[in-house]
């Protein structure tokens, strides 16, 4: 019995010894980085005049600190427009999450997350995607940044990258066909938690420069008189490899109870790194993009209603990155809406940096 009693005490501190054993080695760390973007915006919509604005459109502060090896905490904060009053700006917390990494194969996040829909809602630094403002895809289709409360779980397995998120569900009452379930986002604000948001995401990362992958999202969206259940299922692809930039981003959203039935779009980039001939260490990338959206792609009452807001917009323009860090781009488009073939050109320069 004395015996016993040794060695189940040895066996408890050799337990407890290695359990705490990284708190010995490992010394906390926190960082910070963050990112932003200037725009000069020029529009000119058909028979009306021109409108121009200078406008810092987002300052965005990251902080990361790691509590030991597998321990650690994220957030952001967002400041738009330089300016927050009298419903001007906006001052928001993205995210704001612990995030528990158990092992390559599965990790845990709770607090507030990230949706993981399409190429942009996670990674959204201006030095990551070639024109001056987000495509108008991941505004209207999915609408970036889109995070909540929430909790996730993650993971990598031989290439293949999965994230399942349960997070805050959407509120109905505030979709529309001007811009689909954009405006349904609660952004952790008291959010109603009575239907949950379930997504899960699955990229596919084993050919060099590839990123291929699809996610699926589904809400029993409610508000204060409205129950709309939305479906998304959206598929996305980019390369980025011998000098090649090519980014592909294609969602459909379904409601049920709902006037508007359906929001579709898709945008292709297709892009060339010039520097290369030059053999400039910086990146010089000459773009194209081709985008087609609808937030009322299909509704009850047909017509008029699914020709208002399908838009077909062309972007050429420029990417300059000096270094990979920092972006400074120019760019020329237009848009033609269905319904009345009304044409509105922009011009538009920007600089975006991230750390």
């Amino acid at each position: 019995m004395k015996h016993a009693v040794i060695f189940s005490t040895l066996y408890f501190l050799f337990i407890t010894s290695s359990i705490y054993s990284q708190f010995d080695f490992f010394e906390p760390k926190t960082k910070v980085s963050g990112y932003g973007e200037l725009h000069y915006n020029v529009k000119q919509i058909e028979g009306k005049e021109i409108s121009k604005t200078l406008d810092f459109h987002r300052f965005v502060v990251f902080l990361n600190h790691s509590f030991t090896e597998k321990w650690s905490f994220s957030a952001e904060v967002e400041l738009e427009h330089n300016f927050v009053q009298n419903g001007q700006g906006e001052l928001s917390l993205e995210q704001a999450y612990l995030n528990y990494h158990m092992s390559q194969y599965l990790g845990f996040q709770a607090g507030v997350i990230l949706n993981s829909v399409g190429l942009i809602n996670e990674y959204h630094e201006p030095p990551l995607f070639l024109s001056v403002e987000r495509p108008l895809y991941n505004k209207y289709i999915v609408p970036t940044t889109w995070s909540g409360n929430g909790i996730s779980a993650y993971g990598m397995l031989s290439g293949l990258e999965y994230k399942l998120n349960i997070m805050e569900g959407l509120n109905s009452d505030n979709f529309n066909l001007k811009s689909g379930i954009r405006d349904g986002r609660q952004k952790g604000f008291k959010a109603n938690a009575k239907n949950p948001l379930y997504n899960f995401k699955l990229d596919y990362f084993n050919i060099p420069g590839l990123k291929v992958g699809a996610s699926a999202t589904y809400n029993r969206a409610s508000g204060d008189s409205t129950e709309i259940p939305i479906q998304l299922y959206e598929f996305h692809a980019q390369f980025n490899n011998y000098n090649i930039i090519m980014n592909f981003e294609y969602g459909n959203i379904f409601y049920s109870n709902s006037e508007l039935k359906e929001s579709r779009g898709f945008y292709v980039d297709l892009g060339y790194n010039i520097a290369s001939f030059l053999k400039w260490k910086s990146k010089l990338i000459p773009f194209a993009r081709y985008s087609d959206i609808n937030t009322a792609s299909t509704t009850i009452s047909g017509g008029e209603s699914e020709q208002k807001y399908h838009n077909k917009l062309w972007i050429i323009g420029i990417s300059f990155l000096p270094i990979p860090s920092i972006a400074l781009k120019g760019e020329y488009s237009e848009n033609t809406v269905e319904l009345n073939s009304i044409k509105t050109q922009y011009f538009n320069l920007g600089i975006g940096y991230m750390f």
